[in-house]
């Protein structure tokens, strides 16, 4: 098996979603007691939400990428970045180690894909959103079209998380407000619904809607075991 190297905090809500569902896959495709064996490297969330909101992400990509340089130092074989925001980065951080990264956008449209989906909705902090290096890369690498909420309703989206989900702060209003925002996505054309940010499926999970959801940090957390078991000889 495979050492992962797991850069977390990001937040660590999410993270520890990460930790047991990478474990959990581990000993359900082994058996027990077999875990999987991976180093955290865990950030101040605080430190990384100033920097997003001021836009350095020149200084967010040398953080990272030095962080990456220590898993690798420390016996990773490979690395994934626990949150879909700071994917903003993912390519500056790939070129500058010499072990894999396993990109949680391909690891999403890998997903799509198979359920033969052609047009998602996208939700996510305004950055993964609005920026070029998500639905960019969905439709230039994998050829899925991507659809994206109005202003007002990214402006909700991406308050809910940073106000209450990153916090641990399930509220009901909020689950309401984000599955009208899904229905009106549908409307548009959307035949699934990226949960583009790993903090949103604390909120929103299959139960509370009929359009299928793809909950990425389940998605990446479960390509990094297929990583690390690949050529296992366990």
């Amino acid at each position: 098996m495979k050492t992962i190297g797991l850069i977390g905090g990001l937040s660590w809500e999410s993270t520890q979603e990460y930790y047991r569902i990478i474990n959990q896959s581990i000993r359900d495709k082994l058996g027990a007691p077999h875990s999987a064996k991976c180093i955290l490297y865990s950030v101040d969330f605080a430190e990384f939400d100033k920097l997003s909101h001021d836009e350095e992400w020149d200084v967010i990509a040398e953080k990272l990428t030095d962080i990456a340089k220590t898993l690798e130092k420390a016996g990773a074989e490979g690395i994934l970045i626990c949150t879909n925001t700071m994917h903003t980065v993912a390519d500056s951080v790939s070129e500058n180690i010499n072990i894999p990264l396993v990109h949680i956008v391909d690891a999403v449209a890998e997903d799509i894909k198979q359920k033969n989906i052609k047009k998602v909705g996208l939700l996510g902090t305004k950055f993964t959103m609005e920026q070029e290096f998500y639905s960019g890369r969905l439709k230039e690498k994998h050829e899925i079209d991507v659809i994206i909420p109005s202003d007002e309703e990214r402006d909700v989206v991406h308050n809910v998380i940073y106000k209450e989900l990153v916090s641990g702060i399930i509220k009901e209003e909020s689950r309401q407000k984000y599955l009208k925002i899904i229905d009106n996505l549908v409307e548009n054309g959307a035949e699934g619904i990226i949960l583009g940010c790993t903090e949103i499926p604390l909120l929103i999970k299959q139960e509370h809607c009929s359009t299928v959801i793809f909950d990425t940090s389940k998605i990446h957390a479960e390509s990094a075991v297929e990583f690390v078991l690949k050529d296992s000889k366990l």
